[in-house]
């Protein structure tokens, strides 16, 4: 049987055993430098890790092997990585894209090299100056990303850089105002995407209790406003979708306020179709390495070969029982990569 994702004359006992990764999603620093409303990773800051560049030189032959052409450089804050620009230099020999998220608070200091050894930058935007400020949870976080933004478009105009937004219940009302912020920062595009609130990712062991989840889930009331907001966006800024500066398609947007929807019952969750688990894998600052942000761990590239962790019997085992339509991880997925 020919293997999927491999090359023709491969043959493989599985169509779920990995011959090529094209894309891999690297957190090389568990530390960030917000404290954002919807994610927990900067409650680990005391007891950070980094992966050092021993540790993606040991791996450096699978990724070779795996023809990983796009690494993600996620986190924590990459930037606030000791050696980052040596783990870059690595990676842009592969060869790969890498494209870094960041939270731009310190993207100011790092341009010239951001510029070489980065294809493109997406920051995190969450709202109009004092809401960003809000949800990001730092004084100033939003003069902070202009400078960096200022900067970088005076080091390399057509630099690419892009930005997120994570639209949940403390700034959901401001989408139209995020639109016209990403505007004023002269940025390439933005996409949105909704809160996680039912998994372990983003330093979560034993996920969010209701308090912590209602805190950032909207409600019954507020879904339905959403979904307003969402059709009012769709008709008075026809020409950010048709150009692309909004990412996601209008049915798309519509999917958020219908994924808040469904945590109250009021309709399924909107269809998910992903390759992830078979096109891409995530590596953490620790070395753990998982099919995607969200599914369960399958080993640690400090005990065993990548290639080995990819292919062992759990992990093909996990594909092939993997219905991404009715695994009910997968239908909360809120992840907007398109693998």
């Amino acid at each position: 049987m020919t293997a999927r994702f491999a090359h023709p004359d491969i043959l493989s006992p599985s169509p779920h055993h990995l011959h090529q990764v094209p894309v891999l999603v690297l957190m090389p620093h568990s530390k960030c430098n917000c404290r954002c409303l919807m994610c927990d990773i900067w409650k680990g800051n005391k007891s950070g890790t980094s992966l050092s560049l021993a540790q993606l030189q040991r791996i450096e032959a699978d990724l070779r092997a795996f023809g990983v052409k796009h690494v993600v450089l996620s986190g924590g804050e990459a930037l606030m990585h000791p050696d980052i620009w040596s783990l870059c230099a690595l990676l842009k020999s592969l060869p790969a894209r890498v494209t870094l998220l960041s939270t731009g608070q310190t993207l100011a200091h790092h341009v010239e090299t951001v510029s070489v050894l980065c294809d493109e930058v997406i920051v995190s935007l969450d709202g109009s100056p004092a809401m960003h400020d809000v949800v990001r949870g730092i004084p100033g976080a939003f003069e902070k990303l202009q400078d960096g933004i200022v900067a970088l478009r005076r080091h390399r105009p057509d630099f690419p850089i892009a930005a997120r937004c994570v639209l949940q219940k403390c700034n959901f009302r401001d989408l139209t105002a995020i639109v016209t912020a990403a505007r004023s920062l002269n940025l390439d595009r933005i996409s949105f995407l909704a809160a996680d609130l039912s998994t372990t990712a983003f330093n979560r062991p034993n996920g969010w209790d209701d308090k912590h989840t209602d805190a950032v889930c909207l409600s019954v009331e507020e879904s339905l406003e959403f979904a307003d907001i969402i059709e009012q966006l769709i008709a008075d800024n026809a020409d950010d979708f048709a150009t692309g500066f909004i990412t996601e398609r209008p049915e798309r947007l519509r999917g958020l306020a219908h994924y808040y929807q469904a945590v109250h019952g009021l309709r399924s969750f909107p269809p998910i179709r992903c390759k992830a688990p078979w096109v891409s894998t995530v590596i953490e600052a620790d070395g753990t390495v998982r099919p995607c942000f969200f599914h369960p761990a399958l080993g640690n590239v400090n005990d065993r070969p990548l290639n080995t962790i990819l292919n062992s019997d759990e992990a093909i085992a996990f594909r092939e029982t993997l219905d991404v339509r009715s695994n009910p991880i997968c239908q909360r997925c809120v992840c907007t990569f398109n693998m």
